[in-house]
């Protein structure tokens, strides 16, 4: 699995308790072996996107208050493909 989606399926496990579509695109990652990122985004539904962009947000905001710059790297991958 590509590094920044396997970033992305650590953060989105922090949402899955409480978020059916958080669940939903945490399965596509865990079923479906993405070559890239650009694969990933292009697989969401319109929903899934925009769900995923609001918790990459929170993601983004907690890693950089953490100053953990590789996970903001990472995650900033996937983000930057949701904003095209």
């Amino acid at each position: 699995m590509d590094s920044n989606l396997a970033f992305l399926r650590e953060s989105l496990s922090n949402h899955t308790d409480n978020h059916k579509i958080c669940q939903r695109i945490y399965q596509k990652l865990e079923q479906n072996h993405y070559a890239n990122e650009e694969e990933f985004v292009k697989d969401l539904e319109e929903n899934e996107a925009t769900i995923l962009n609001l918790v990459l947000q929170y993601e983004l905001d907690y890693a950089r208050n953490e100053q953990d710059d590789v996970r903001v790297q990472q995650l900033n991958g996937v983000y930057e493909l949701l904003l095209i």
